[in-house]
C-alpha cells in the first residue's frame, strides 16, 4: 500500500465567519497524527498564511484562488470549501502522491487511525449523522484521480444552485453527494468516527471505541467551555 498523505487546509476566514484557524491548530493536528498513525506518511497543509506553523515536517503548499469566492448556498456564515475540490483533479497525484486523506482542523484524534485509513478503497468519506446530506467533508480518503468529475464538472454558478435545489447541505460536501450519489463507502461510529455535537455533547465520557471526534460547527475542541471541562480533550488535543 502506498504511503498516505495527510492533507489539511487553512485559509484566512472572511469577515463574520464563526471560526478562525491558526498555525497552532495545524501543529496540534500534526502531533495528533504523529502519535496515532505509525504507518509511513507525509503531512501537507495548503494555506494562504503559513505563519505560526512550527512543526518541522509540515509541508506547506500555497493555497490557490480557484473557487475561493463562492458563497456556501446553505448560508453565508457557513464555511465555503469549494477550493478543496482541486484535490480530486486527475493530476493531483503529482503533488499529493498516490493516496491521501483530507482532515478538517477541528478534530481530536483519540486512538489508532490505522484501522480507519489503511484501506484499499479508492474513495471513502465520513457518513453524515445529520439530515440534509449523506456525507460530511470533515474526513475524506481517496486515491489520486479517483473521482475527477468532482473537479471537472463543477460550475461555480450552476453547481451550488443544483445542490441547494436538491436540499443538500454544505458546500463541497453537498457537491460530492450530488455528483457521486449516496453509494460511496463511508465511515461511521462503528469505525470509531464520532461527532461531538451529535454523539458526545451530553456526556463527559469518551467511548472506548472512539478513534477520532469531529467538532463540526460549534464548539471547537479548543473552546474553553469544552477544553476546560473534558479531560479526554486535554489528554489528546495537544
Amino acid at each position: 500500500m502506498a504511503p498516505l498523505t495527510i492533507l489539511t487546509f487553512k485559509w484566512t476566514a472572511p469577515p463574520g465567519y464563526r471560526s478562525t484557524f491558526t498555525g497552532r491548530h495545524v501543529d496540534v493536528l500534526r502531533r495528533m497524527v504523529r502519535r496515532n498513525y505509525d504507518a509511513p506518511h507525509r503531512f501537507v497543509c495548503v494555506t494562504d498564511d503559513p505563519s505560526g506553523i512550527h512543526e518541522p515536517d509540515v509541508e506547506i503548499f500555497k493555497l490557490w484562488p480557484t473557487f475561493g469566492n463562492i458563497r456556501n448556498p446553505s448560508g453565508a456564515k457557513n464555511p465555503s470549501c469549494y477550493r478543496r475540490l482541486r484535490m480530486f483533479a486527475r493530476n493531483a497525484g503529482e503533488w499529493l502522491g498516490d493516496r491521501a486523506v483530507c482532515l478538517d482542523l477541528d478534530c481530536v484524534i483519540t486512538g489508532d487511525m490505522r484501522p480507519v485509513w489503511d484501506t484499499d478503497a479508492d474513495f471513502k468519506i465520513w457518513k453524515s449523522a445529520t439530515i440534509g446530506n449523506p456525507y460530511n467533508g470533515s474526513m475524506v480518503l481517496f486515491k489520486a484521480g479517483a473521482r475527477p468529475q468532482l473537479w471537472e464538472t463543477f460550475d461555480p454558478v450552476v453547481s451550488p444552485r443544483e445542490t441547494l435545489a436538491a436540499r443538500l447541505y454544505g458546500s463541497d460536501q453537498a457537491w460530492i453527494a450530488h455528483c457521486l450519489g449516496p453509494r460511496e463507502q463511508t465511515w461511521g461510529m462503528a469505525d470509531g468516527v464520532f461527532s461531538y455535537r451529535l454523539h458526545l455533547k451530553h456526556t463527559s465520557r469518551l467511548p472506548e471505541t472512539a478513534r477520532i471526534v469531529f467538532f463540526h460547527g460549534k464548539p471547537d475542541p479548543w473552546s474553553p467551555e469544552v477544553y476546560n471541562r473534558l479531560e479526554w480533550i486535554r489528554e489528546n488535543y495537544r
